[in-house]
């Protein structure tokens, strides 16, 4: 089987990379990445080692695409993941429809020639951001949670937020362009014949991970914590109560494998992946974690709002686990100590790792 992998350098990339290799060890694996982002580099060597043949290239330039041949499978892992990217000066607007949407289309159009199946990795940033905000919370032990008392919006539990969840605008840039790509990539498995499957991932986490607050929050912040380094709580009264899910990508691994093999089915095309209620965690209660792990260190309060922060975002994989039986592997305390342990052993991995 030939599986092409676009943003292989990145954490969730270089995971199922060599995930999928250590299923099946005579995979041909090639990635694609421009290694635009810090620290990618890094995972260049050893996926090489691996046996990936990894080629530098730009979704964007279709000429990048051209020497690829025969193809069985496609999985889209290339983003800017950032939720503020086209808005708050570091991207421009076009650069991030460029590199999140484009980019998938030009994917599609190599599936198209192939017939090879499809994967996309999106987020769960294609929710509303209007009505997360408006989703009724209390703060209990440090961290915000449905009030259960109240009526909650369709698509709402103590569970998470469910796939029939708004997904009208605002979603932000960043999720617009997945969202567009979620849609594009179904009408082409329809037009042109080829299996199309839609993971809405939420917040991905553990060792490895690149330290910047919008590659991947709970990395940031032990390796921030760890060092000293200034941390704030934005927004929601400076409190730190905002709350979100994650999961470890190689989690992904036995739902992709089902997915190869599943090249026609009813089952849903599109479904919610992340860590639940189980696996999520504030601000607040990160700091008390790595207070009791390396000791105290004070956060800022920021109350001033941020745009696209929700008070919580927590994904409902149900539907997930009913049709493909799924459901994290690795639990929050597993995926926290991973991390420390990572930041601990790599004293700049900062400075490697969190420039844009």
């Amino acid at each position: 089987m030939k599986i092409l992998i676009s943003g292989v350098c990145g954490f969730a990339g270089s995971t199922i990379a060599r995930g999928l290799l250590d299923n099946v060890s005579s995979r041909e694996i090639i990635g694609l990445d421009n290694l635009s982002r810090a620290g990618s580099q890094l995972n260049l060597g050893p996926l090489r080692r691996r046996g990936v043949t990894v080629r530098h290239a730009d979704l964007r330039c279709t000429s990048d695409l051209e020497p690829i041949a025969g193809l069985d499978w496609i999985i889209d892992a290339a983003a800017n993941p950032s939720v503020l990217a086209g808005v708050n000066g570091t991207t421009s607007s076009r650069q991030l429809l460029e590199h999140n949407l484009y980019g998938t289309v030009n994917l599609l159009e190599l599936a198209k020639k192939y017939r090879a199946g499809f994967t996309l990795l999106s987020t769960s940033r294609v929710y509303s951001v209007k009505s997360l905000s408006e989703i009724p919370v209390l703060a209990v032990d440090a961290t915000f949670t449905p009030d259960l008392d109240v009526p909650l919006p369709q698509g709402v539990s103590s569970h998470g937020i469910a796939e029939i969840f708004s997904i009208a605008a605002p979603v932000s840039l960043y999720g617009a362009t997945k969202l567009a790509s979620e849609i594009l990539a179904l009408e082409y498995g329809e037009a042109f014949e080829f299996p199309v499957w839609i993971n809405r991932c939420g917040v991905f986490a553990g060792a490895g991970q690149f330290g910047h607050a919008e590659q991947g929050i709970f990395s940031f912040w032990i390796n921030s914590y760890l060092r000293r380094k200034p941390l704030r709580y934005i927004g929601f009264d400076g409190a730190g109560h905002q709350c979100r899910d994650c999961f470890h990508p190689r989690d992904l691994l036995p739902l992709l494998e089902k997915q190869f093999a599943m090249t026609s089915s009813d089952r849903p095309r599109i479904v919610n992946l992340g860590g639940g209620a189980g696996n999520a965690m504030s601000l607040a209660q990160l700091s008390q974690w790595c207070a009791a792990r390396f000791g105290p260190h004070q956060v800022a309060s920021d109350p001033a709002p941020r745009p696209f922060d929700v008070p919580w975002l927590v994904m409902d994989s149900r539907l997930a686990e009913k049709t493909w039986s799924w459901r994290p592997a690795t639990n929050l305390e597993a995926i926290l100590d991973e991390i420390a342990q990572h930041a601990q052993a790599h004293p700049d991995w900062l400075e490697i790792s969190s420039a844009l």
